[in-house]
Parts: structure tokens; sequence; C-alpha cells
């Protein structure tokens, strides 16, 4: 991230200017810039800001104007990987079960899916919830009720984090998670999001060329089946045994076999990703081995159930139901949801994302047996409502906050309009067509393509800043110009429909597509703006970004893509874009996309 420190350096010795980006918006490609349009209705000057709408639930604490409140960009939709409505919440607690003194009573208290939201509030019920500060509240309160309690975390503690993290390198999160004295965790995919020599860095220490020295971790991560291609081992330890009150906890760590197909080429090379079943019973075999009864595995893996653990659904029922039975807890992650649910005698637990929830995991261990011989969860949401957030991490995150609002809270551009990431029934969101538009104005090509998995946020009306920029994009993934045939382009759209529907946002054609269909044949009509076909022989430009062209989220047809050439970071790309657009502007869906109705 050199470009945020020199950015950053020069912020801070002359005064602000504004973009740099032309800005007389120019349409130097014809259609890219066909949906903006000047508003003249002053009027329409006077939206809600994020700094108006962000003091009423935040209090005094930080300085940063965006993402403060939950509802904003979009943040608290499930669109964007939120659970807001939880139904759990509403149920009355039941009174747990009485102690019994034979037994060692043990507590687990888990997060899942962080993704460095250090900072960020999101809405829950219509109410305020999450952020660092608030979570540490919860965990230092329960904590306090049973001094035989440990930490664990399961996975995409960072990556598609907030400034506040991000530009930090994520140095930040694995702080808080230090401060608060985690004892265990595993990888999820995104910690692979800037390769394996970062992910060791952040976990074991070492220097940044950017951020310095950092001391990394201050406890264990584990991963079973993430292996060194040229040694054949393991890059974490595949398991560590942890010591309660005399007990001895063995815990393994595995990550999604798909994360190859989801995270950048360069960020899983030279590893790969073995079978978890089969990871999971090679260690509990040798956990066994060492007297080791009680095991709980960390399992970045999706999974989920209804409130009372009925209709267990998702990759944790598999694995469940296939790993040793010693295994007892199986902490999951990834798919930001709700599972408590008992399967194959096993607790299976998943507790949302973002910070705004944890599992509390209480179980008794036998002294004799050594053997985990009840077990029960509660998942809590974190609600802002009736505890005081810890000040100790709430002054951190006003530090990390303090460090990065120059640059995050620069004005870059306005807009009238909610930008939003949601996709109608055809496929299309407006802010999907704004982006695809700016990556093929930055290269100049014919086509372009952007995954809907990384757009992370909307865009509220009212000024746009830096920072609601680079939460929209905050992957800084390079972009890529190439050419592909006219039946390429077809067969990429056929991607789409495979295993799961990943509609692409896309710009330079419009086209037509038949759910009836069979799988392979959706697509029906490709249309170019000068009301031609799309020639399956003729060569087009294409743009799209690093993760997209290397094949990312099942799109191998890229790959075939000749004429590779490295542009611009997508993030300078939107910035660019959204400065160059009139003050305030407007954009609206362009019906690229069209699903034939019956």
């Amino acid at each position: 991230m050199q470009w945020f420190y020199k950015i950053l350096v020069s912020l801070l010795t002359v005064s602000l200017i504004a973009c740099a980006a032309n800005q007389n918006a120019t349409d130097r490609n014809g259609a890219n810039n066909q949906n903006a349009t000047q508003v003249t209705d002053q009027s329409n000057n006077n939206n809600v800001t994020p700094m108006d709408v962000s003091q009423n639930n935040r209090g005094n604490v930080g300085t940063l104007t965006q993402n403060s409140l939950g509802n904003n960009q979009g943040l608290s939709e499930e669109y964007h990987g939120h659970i807001a409505n939880r139904p759990e919440t509403k149920q009355k607690k039941e009174k747990p079960p009485a102690a019994n003194n034979r037994f060692i009573q043990v507590q687990l208290l888990g997060i899942n899916d962080l993704h460095g939201q250090i900072n960020v509030t999101r809405n829950v019920g219509g109410k305020p919830a999450g952020r660092a500060d608030y979570l540490a509240a919860y965990l230092k309160q329960r904590e306090a009720e049973n001094k035989n309690t440990l930490l664990v975390q399961a996975g995409d503690m960072v990556g598609a984090s907030p400034p506040a993290s991000a530009l930090l390198q994520d140095e930040p999160s694995i702080e808080i998670l230090n401060k608060l004295g985690f004892d265990i965790g595993t990888v999820g995919n995104h910690e692979f999001d800037e390769g394996v020599k970062e992910l060791l860095r952040l976990i074991n220490g070492g220097t940044h060329e950017e951020t310095g020295n950092f001391a990394g971790a201050n406890f264990p991560w584990v991963a079973a089946n993430v292996i060194n291609q040229k040694t054949g081992d393991t890059i974490l330890p595949p398991y560590k045994i942890l010591k309660v009150n005399g007990m001895e906890i063995g815990f393994i760590g595995v990550v999604t076999t798909e994360t190859p197909t989801i995270v950048v080429p360069s960020g899983v090379e030279g590893i790969t990703f073995s079978d978890e079943v089969e990871s999971i019973n090679r260690n509990v075999a040798e956990l066994k081995k060492q007297g080791v009864r009680s095991i709980v595995v960390l399992a970045h893996n999706p999974g989920t159930s209804g409130i009372n653990g009925e209709n267990p659904t998702g990759v944790l029922v598999d694995i469940a139901n296939k790993v040793d039975d010693e295994v007892d807890i199986i902490f999951g992650g990834h798919n930001h949801a709700y599972m408590n649910a008992t399967i194959d005698n096993k607790l299976i637990v998943q507790s949302y994302s973002y910070g705004t929830a944890f599992s509390d995991v209480d179980i008794e261990i036998d002294p004799k047996t050594k053997d985990i011989v009840t077990k029960r969860a509660e998942i809590i949401t974190t609600f802002q409502e009736g505890i005081k957030p810890d000040p100790e991490i709430a002054k951190m995150v006003a530090d990390y906050e303090a460090t990065v609002e120059p640059i995050v809270n620069r004005v870059i551009g306005s807009t009238s309009v909610n930008l939003t990431a949601l996709r109608n029934d055809n496929g299309e969101s407006v802010l999907g067509d704004l982006i695809a538009d700016a990556q093929r104005q930055a290269l100049n090509t014919e086509i372009a393509f952007m995954n809907p998995g990384g757009i992370r946020a909307d865009i509220n009306p009212g000024d746009i800043t830096w920072g609601e920029i680079y939460t929209v994009q905050p992957f800084n993934n390079d972009m890529v110009k190439m050419t592909m045939t006219g039946q390429q382009i077809r067969d990429v759209l056929n991607q789409q429909w495979g295993s799961k529907t990943t509609m692409l946002q896309i710009s330079g054609f419009t086209y037509t597509w038949d759910e009836n269909a069979p799988t392979g044949q959706k697509v029906v009509n490709i249309q170019l703006p000068d009301s031609t076909q799309l020639d399956p022989n003729k060569t087009y430009t294409v743009a799209a970004n690093i993760f997209l062209a290397g094949g990312g989220d099942g799109f191998t047809v890229f790959t075939k893509a000749q004429n590779k050439e490295i542009g611009p970071v997508d993030l300078d790309v939107l910035v660019d874009f959204i400065g160059a657009q009139p003050k305030p502007f407007t954009y609206e869906i362009d019906n690229r996309i069209q699903k034939i109705r019956y």
C-alpha cells in the first residue's frame, strides 16, 4: 500500500487539494458516461451526510465520519454479508442447567469473520450493534463469569477491512485481538488476500516496507489443510493443545478448500488445500495418541441452522457427519450466518460476522476421562444498548482512525442518489454499472466485467469521501486489459450459472438470458452499443480485475484470454471516475442485463 503512505505524507505536509481527476467530466469512451447527469436542483444538496447521522450512535468515540451508522453505505444489508433479522435475539433466555461439581467447567468464547470491522456499527433489528470496543465489553463481561475461559476465532479476522484497519496492513485488528487475550485461531480465505508471506508476517511478526516492524499475534494459529507445495508440510501447525485448569483441549484448524477459487492467484501461490475431513481426522488420531480426548475444530467453512438447531445445512454438516467421533465441537464461519446445532453428537456453532455477535460455548470436562461430557451454546448479538464500550479498545480504535483520517475524509465527489450493489431480478445493480463503466473507460476497452463479490458497500447520497470509495472496493486489485473472442465472452457469461449463481456486472454491451434454458446455454442474445450482435469469431478488448482475469469465482474462461496487460488499481480507477463526474451526479440502472419473461 505504498500509494497510501505517499498520499498520507503529502496530505500532512501540504494543504489538501481536490481529486486529481478532471473536474469537467468528459466522455472519453462514448457510452461509458451515458448514465451520469448533472443535478441542478439545489434542494438535492441538502442530503444527510455520514457525519450528520453518525453522532447518535457513536458518542464521542473515534474521529472518522464514514461507516459509523449501521445502515450507512448499505453495510447492514444482507447483500453485503450481514444478517440483520435475528429471531433468536427475541427469544426468552433460558436458565442454564446447574453446574456439576464433579466436572471442570470451561467456557469457549468464539468469533468468526471479523473482517477488520473494528470501527463499524451495523443495524440488527433496528438497533446498533458491533464495533470492536463493544465486542470487547461483551467478551470481558462473559470472561469474568468463568476463570476457565478461552477466546477462539474461526478465520477471516482480516481482509475486506475498513480503512482504519486495512490502510495499516490490518495490524490494528491483530493488535486488538492480542489486547483482548485471544488464545487460538485459524485462517479464513481472506487471510490469503495479500499472500502467504504477509499472512505469516501478521501471525509471526516481521517488517513491512510501509508500516515498519510488527510484533505479530500473541496467540497460536492452526491450519491442518494448508500445505506448502515444496515441502509437503503445513504452513502453520495443524493443531495445538491448550490446558485449562489442568484439562487438555486439542484445537485443529481448517479452511475451506474453495479458497483458491475465491482469492487472487498470487494469494495462494505455492500452497495447496487438502480435504478438510481427511485433515481433521489425521490430526484427531495424533491427539488421541497423546491422550487428548477433548477436541475442538476451528473450521472456516459454511453452515446454518434454525434458532433451535433445526434444519442444519452446509459444509459444516457434512464435516460433522464424517469426522472422528472424538471431535466434540466445531466453530464455523465463512457464510456469516447463525448456527447452533448438534449433529452426530457434535456441537456446531457460527456467530454471524463483523463483530456483531459471538458464540458462548459452555462445556464440562470429566477430569477422570478427560473428555467433554456436556456442551451447550448461545449466540449473543453485540447490541450497543445497555453496555458501555470498553475504554481501552475504544482508545485504540480512535488512534487508528486518527492515523488514517487525512486521506479517508478527503471528498472526491458527490451524488444525489443511492448507488447500491443491490441487484434487480435481472441481475444488474446501479453500482455494478458504474464500476464496470469506470473500468472500461480507464483501460480504454470495448467491454468490462466486474465480480459482484468485489463490491463490498453502497454509496449514500451526499459527499463521497475517499474512505467510502475504499469501503466499496477494499481489495486493491490490479486491473487487467486483455483480448477475448466473442465466443469466449459468451462462454464466460454462461459460467454465471453453476453450483451457485454469480451475476457479473458489465459495461459495453447488453444481453438477454433465459432461466429455463440448460446450464451453459442460458445466454440468448448479446448486443453491442451500435446495435450489432457480438461476433463469436471477432476479438474484443476486455477489462477485468486480476481476480476475475485469473479465473476467480469459477470464471475459468478468463484464463484463456490473450494479450494480458496489468493496468491501474481498481480503487484508483473508481476514485478517478467519481472525481470526474458532475457534482452532484446521478446514475441509473441501464438495463444491460435482461431476463426473458414468460
